[in-house]
């Protein structure tokens, strides 16, 4: 080599040995204690097992212990289960026929290559035997004591690569997503029992505790999601059932007016299999399209089962993703699906919308106090264990006033009249008002049509400053938002004008040119639906495009930044909802200025008329921003507002 030769010297190329082979392969498959969790329960679960235990220290980090009592293994198959790519689930002859979560074989050859691991285990028919792997160096099988079922344990996580641990968060953090992993497949298996233990620093505190499940699958899943989701969830959750061209979907879907800040209520499993997919949470986004705001997201566990052979669960080393091979067939059947369910709701709304109106008007302290066991974990000095509860609170209606102890001493009190009812009844007032008791911002109607009670929304009976209406039910009474009512009602109307009579498009006088590159092509495959929705393209050379038509109803827009988001959207999910959205944004702001203003008075035919097409209309139960349009309170909580129960 010269002395200004500045070559680089060339690479040679050499054989990793199998220590090495082994971390790499583990670095794929376990990233975190949370993975490791997650291939153990699985591998319990693909045994058949009915009840699952898992006990952990310091998030994972340095014990995972899972304990099952599926079929377990024999002696002579417990070296073979530690070797990579040795597996029961398939035969490797059909890579798509997939039946249960684990098919590769490389969870426990992984987690012997990265920690310290025992593996116990007891088949029927056989004596309970253990091995042992550390660093990926297999022990002797040697006898064990084990009833039946397998135990795998875990310690010390990562120790072949101390590395790995710096990238660890904290053991809280890595505790709390591990459970996430178990919550998630209990869901799949609402039949199967799961508890988790933490045994950090010699304490055994159970963290999650889940009972199997009995009754059909319909009764056992929404009770399995009331014990992980909430009750609130399950009281105001929807049953999904959809089926097309070989996919079926199930689950349970929240109302709208449930809706959360951020997308950690939406779980979606294909063949029982967690998934984390693009596209399955955007046609769950695009389903509540229509009755939510961008910023909110809805709730919902759904279930698409289908035949092996029409998805591919291995296209991620964690196996969270999938590739379906009719995604389309997929996206369509949970949209139609999830908006036919929240269609048949009519104008039902969540009953948190009561619940926070309650709380709202209860009487009490300024600042309420969070319930007990509230995300913030904050505990109320009465609260805590060990201080007295304090006292009742003594309405003044149940004070003694001066005229009932007046009364208690001379046994009627003057200017007091015993009734017919056995009640004193005051004397009757003076006529004529005091000047400034007007109540002109309230208005009482008369008695509404007979029957009307027993209707969901009620009788009209007063209108409240010109924009709350005021009805009374059977049960209790509703108070209605009038305009965001009307709102609603006017926005349903005419999207269906529009979906019968189609959109109408307006030719331009000089068809625009828009530049696309690459994704030219993409967009042109998509040109029949978009001139269905107005809008009309065609090709205009290589990369290029031609705008002939846009719907009349969205006026002059900037067609080149419309044609970029559908690219984006059909690039990214491979379907579009950016122009339905903008007409539909449309309609909303034309359904706003043509709906009744607050502050204009109905009369009581009218405000009825309002309530019976809102029990007519699916989806009125909210606004088009989603917001509840109207609060219904029950006699018992009206009453217990007052201290009467």
């Amino acid at each position: 080599m010269t002395l200004h030769d500045t070559t680089p010297p060339r690479p040679v190329i050499r054989q990793l040995d199998e220590a090495a082979i082994n971390r790499i392969a583990a670095g794929e498959v376990v990233e975190r204690p949370a993975s490791a969790v997650k291939e153990l329960v699985e591998n319990a679960l693909d045994a058949g097992a009915r009840r699952i235990e898992v006990t952990v220290a310091a998030g994972g980090k340095r014990l995972i212990r899972v304990a099952d009592d599926g079929c377990g293994m024999t002696p002579e198959e417990l070296p073979l289960a530690l070797a990579r790519h040795a597996t029961s689930k398939i035969d490797g002859s059909d890579l798509l026929a997939i039946h249960s979560f684990g098919f590769r074989g490389e969870a426990l050859a992984s987690l012997g290559a990265v920690g310290r691991l025992v593996l116990t285990s007891r088949a029927a028919g056989h004596e309970a035997a253990a091995i042992r792997v550390e660093g990926g160096r297999l022990g002797p099988v040697t006898p064990a004591a084990l009833g039946r079922g397998t135990v795998v344990e875990l310690r010390d996580l990562f120790h072949a690569t101390p590395a790995r641990l710096k990238f660890m968060r904290t053991d809280r953090a890595e505790g709390q997503a591990l459970a996430e992993v178990l919550r998630r497949l209990a869901m799949a298996e609402p039949h199967v029992a799961f508890i988790l233990r933490d045994a950090t620093d010699g304490r055994d505190r159970e963290i999650l505790r889940l009972d199997a499940e009995n009754g059909d699958p319909v009764e056992a899943l929404g009770n399995r999601l009331a014990a992980i989701m909430g009750q609130e969830f399950r009281d105001n959750a929807l049953p999904v059932d959809g089926e097309r061209d070989g996919l079926h979907l199930t689950g349970f879907a929240a109302l709208p007016t449930y809706s959360r800040g951020a997308g950690v209520s939406q779980h979606v499993f294909v063949n029982g299999r967690p998934v984390l997919d693009r596209q399955l949470t955007g046609a769950l986004r695009a389903a509540y399209m229509d009755f939510l705001s961008r910023d909110r997201f809805p709730a919902a566990a759904l279930f698409v089962e289908c035949e092996p052979h029409l998805v591919d669960v291995n296209v991620h080393p964690a196996k969270s993703e999938v590739r379906f091979r009719d995604p389309q067939a997929v996206r369509g059947l949970i949209v139609s699906t999830l908006r036919a369910v929240l269609s048949g709701a009519g104008h039902r709304a969540s009953t948190t919308v009561a619940a926070g109106t309650l709380e709202a008007m209860r009487p009490g302290p300024a600042a309420a106090k969070p319930p007990a066991g509230d995300a913030g974990g904050l505990i109320d000095e009465e609260d805590r264990p060990g201080r007295a509860a304090p006292p009742p609170r003594i309405y003044q209606m149940e004070r003694p006033t001066a005229r009932a102890m007046q009364v208690a001493r001379l046994g009627q009190a003057p200017g007091m009249a015993e009734s017919s009812f056995g009640f004193e009844t005051a004397p009757p007032a003076m006529p004529g008002r005091f000047a400034g008791t007007e109540a002109p911002s309230a208005r009482v109607e008369p008695e509404a049509e007979t029957g009307a009670e027993a209707l969901p929304l009620g009788a009209a009976r007063a209108q409240l400053h010109g924009n709350w209406i005021v009805a009374q039910t059977e049960t209790g009474m509703v108070l209605v938002d009038q305009h965001a009512a009307h709102e609603r009602l006017v926005y349903e109307r005419l999207k269906r004008q529009m979906a019968e009579s189609g959109v109408a498009a307006q030719a331009l006088l000089v068809p625009e040119i828009v530049e696309l590159g690459a994704g030219a092509e993409r967009l042109l495959e998509a040109a029949e639906d978009l001139a269905g929705l107005g809008l009309v393209i065609e090709s205009f050379g290589p990369g290029t495009v031609a705008v002939r038509e846009t719907p009349a109803l969205l006026g002059r827009i900037d067609a080149a930044a419309l044609l970029r988001d559908i690219l984006d959207e059909l690039e990214d999910l491979d379907a579009s909802t950016a122009l339905p959205a903008r007409l539909d944004a449309i309609l909303s702001r034309v359904a706003c200025h043509g709906s009744v203003r607050s502050g204009r008075r109905m009369r009581a035919e009218e405000m009825n008329a309002l309530l019976r097409e809102m029990e007519a209309t699916p989806g009125s139960g909210q606004c088009n921003h989603g917001r509840p349009t109207y609060v219904e309170l029950k006699l018992a909580d009206i009453e217990r507002l007052f201290g009467r129960r």
